[in-house]
């Protein structure tokens, strides 16, 4: 399915089918958490979030292509990523966009 962060897809005519979204909450072991406290004191990445983003992105996109592909859609156009902080060490990443048919 393509998904494009545009709000057209060039020589395609299609129907609007609506919005179609995706949405997952993770949150690290204590552990890494612990771990990447530490790494807050001497600096870097904290690989064991940029980890955790990437999962949830991948997560919430895959929940968001499996609602447009039940309705039957061809693509989804105006894609978007949003995410926040539920508490200390957990987000919320929410993939969205709007699914389309061709016609």
């Amino acid at each position: 399915m393509l998904i494009a962060t545009t709000d057209n897809i060039a020589d395609k005519n299609y129907e609007v089918l609506g919005l179609v979204e995706g949405a997952t909450v993770q949150c690290k072991h204590i552990g890494n958490d612990f771990l990447a406290g530490l790494k807050n004191l001497v600096g870097g990445e904290m690989t064991a979030y940029t980890d955790m983003m990437n999962e949830a992105r991948t997560i919430a996109k895959q929940r968001m292509t499996e609602q447009a592909q039940r309705l039957g859609a061809d693509a989804i156009i105006n894609f978007r990523y949003s995410s926040s902080e539920i508490t200390q060490g957990a987000a919320e990443v929410v993939a969205y966009g709007t699914a389309v048919k061709y016609v």
